[in-house]
């Protein structure tokens, strides 16, 4: 039974790259009038480059991406680099959840847990092109009951807007034909020096508005538990080096992760008029502010990337060469009541709202 499994889920991934191939996938580049140029592609609803001058008018790129869509394709790379994530971003332990009775059993694909939807997840997925001009594009998915075995049929949209002040805002929605857990982020790789060959985010400066975060086992899952940050190396209330602590394992914590790849219990409370994470760039002066009204925040700071990638312009991508911000719901909160819901019933429509702001300083 475990080989037919895996050999569906790979016939499922065979057909997934297929289709995309089919429909073109391709760039989109939104455009300001300050200068500042966003590529999207289609394949996965990605951010491929965002391009901005810097405090010098260096025009910077400020993410990791590949040079050609197909070098998305997961026969050619299999990363997360500027994708939407789906059905749910982060960890579900096990792969397991219940809903309304039901177990549902999901494919393992992460120190036995199912991560960002599984390994055919919607980063892998041709979205269709609903609306697109020089500011803003519309872009569509549609997961078939038990894509990956999650249940109910759910059509998501992810829309990307480019405004003039140099903000880029991130809305989703989804509705399901039957009860389900939806999650979605962007797991855009960012460094503002846009020299990641040569800086590492280390020397960045990093402000989380969380007084509290969740911690995680060796296997990267959440162990149900919120803790303070005060006191500890997770503490970025104030705007401070992010490797200012990132390697001192005796804290297990960090241990655990690696370094950061932890989930932040914002203090926003979900106002999106609030700054959730701020990220700054000393030696560009750019600066990067995220807004969400999602109760959560996974700060990743590269610690897989270990050299076997090589991206735009040939640059091979190090560890801790790029950080993550995804917005999010708290992982595994399908498997720990105490927590928001994730839960999408028929009727009803998800939304969830990310605002990546850009200025100089």
């Amino acid at each position: 039974m475990k080989t037919t499994r895996i050999l569906l889920l790979a016939l499922c991934a065979v057909a997934a790259l297929s289709c995309a191939k089919e429909q073109g996938d391709r760039f989109y580049t939104l455009k300001n009038k300050s200068g500042m140029e966003v590529t999207i592609t289609n394949f996965g609803a990605r951010i491929v480059s965002i391009v901005l001058p810097d405090k010098d008018g260096v025009k910077r790129d400020v993410v990791l991406g590949f040079d050609k869509v197909e070098d998305y394709y997961p026969e050619n790379n299999q990363t997360d680099f500027g994708a939407s994530i789906g059905r749910y971003a982060n960890r579900i332990a096990q792969g397991k959840f219940t809903l309304d009775g039901v177990e549902y059993d999901l494919p393992k694909n992460n120190f036995g847990h199912c991560l960002h939807g599984g390994p055919t997840g919607w980063q892998y997925k041709s979205y269709k092109v609903m609306e697109a001009d020089a500011k803003h594009i519309r872009l569509r998915v549609d997961s078939p009951d038990g894509d990956n075995n999650f249940p109910g049929a759910v059509t998501a949209f992810v829309t990307y807007t480019l405004t003039d002040e140099g903000a880029i805002d991130i809305a989703y929605e989804a509705t399901s034909t039957a009860p389900t857990i939806i999650n979605m982020t962007n797991h855009s790789y960012f460094n503002l020096s846009g020299d990641p060959a040569n800086h590492s985010i280390c020397d960045d400066e990093l402000y989380v508005n969380a007084s509290a975060f969740t911690p995680v086992d060796a296997t990267y899952m959440t162990t149900g538990e919120i803790l303070p940050v005060a006191g500890t190396p997770m503490d970025f209330t104030t705007l401070h080096k992010v490797g200012d602590h990132i390697t001192e394992f005796d804290f297990e914590q960090l241990k655990n992760g690696n370094g950061y790849d932890h989930n932040w219990v914002l203090d926003t409370k979900g106002d999106i008029a609030q700054v959730a994470a701020e990220l700054y760039c000393p030696l560009t002066g750019i600066d990067l502010k995220v807004y969400t009204d999602e109760p959560g925040i996974q700060v990743y700071s590269g610690n897989f990337l270990d050299g076997t990638v090589t991206g735009k312009g040939g640059v091979v991508y190090q560890q801790r060469r790029a950080i993550c911000l995804e917005t999010q719901h708290y992982p595994d909160s399908p498997n720990k009541p105490q927590w928001p819901s994730v839960v999408l019933r028929p009727g009803e429509t998800y939304h969830s709202h990310c605002i990546f702001a850009f200025s100089v300083k």
